[in-house]
């Protein structure tokens, strides 16, 4: 059970994780208090707990990984930069590890992911840690969730070759998106909405696995 993993030393072991991040530059003190709280080894298989608090990706199964914290971190920083947004959309669930630290920073977030069965394993960790303010749909990430939006922060973790055109469009004005983009060569992307204006700025060189088109039971 999920419920038998939380607790003993996973708070310290978050604490010493946020620091790390904090030595690596990430400032936003929500972001590292997040972290901190959140209990990483939950997400990952049982095999991996004792590496669940390394900042490093690691596999999830299904050909999906959970992102390097420093990386969550990072991209969490972004969307917060130019403000608390009331409303995030994620795409990729995966793990539910970023999805959760969303959920500690926002109101609502609302996330996509592809593989039912991931989406179904991050959904016990989320009610694990009594974080209610995520909505999910088993979907095509590369549709985004037209109904829900538009939204003032989109977070994408994976990457396409090119930024998908239903992702613009709903991004509310003023709102931005962050999103690795790239296949060989991965670049951490900004892309800041003025009226039918998208302004793109590159961050820092990344590694994801690829945003696949289309869904899976």
């Amino acid at each position: 059970m999920i419920s038998s993993r939380i607790g003993g030393k996973s708070r310290r072991s978050g604490e010493l994780l946020a620091q790390k991040l904090q030595n690596e530059g990430i400032s936003n003190t929500a972001v590292l208090q997040a972290i901190a709280q959140s209990p990483r080894h939950i997400f990952v298989p049982e095999i991996l707990a004792h590496k669940a608090y390394d900042n490093t990706a690691l596999p999830i199964g299904q050909g999906q990984t959970i992102s390097q914290p420093y990386i969550v971190a990072k991209m969490s920083e972004l969307l917060l930069a130019a403000g608390r947004p009331k409303s995030i959309l994620e795409i990729g669930t995966g793990s539910g590890y970023q999805t959760s630290i969303l959920a500690q920073l926002t109101d609502n977030v609302f996330s996509v992911e592809r593989i039912k069965a991931l989406q179904w394993q991050a959904k016990r960790c989320l009610r694990a840690m009594d974080l209610h303010n995520v909505a999910m749909k088993h979907g095509d990430g590369w549709q985004g969730w037209q109904s829900k939006g538009p939204f003032e922060a989109i977070i994408v973790t994976a990457a396409p070759a090119s930024v998908p055109p239903a992702l613009l469009s709903q991004l509310a004005d003023g709102g931005r998106l962050i999103i690795p983009v790239g296949e060989q060569n991965q670049i951490l992307k900004i892309i800041t909405r003025d009226g039918d204006t998208f302004n793109e700025q590159q961050v820092e060189a990344v590694r994801f696995v690829p945003l696949v088109p289309g869904d899976l039971l």
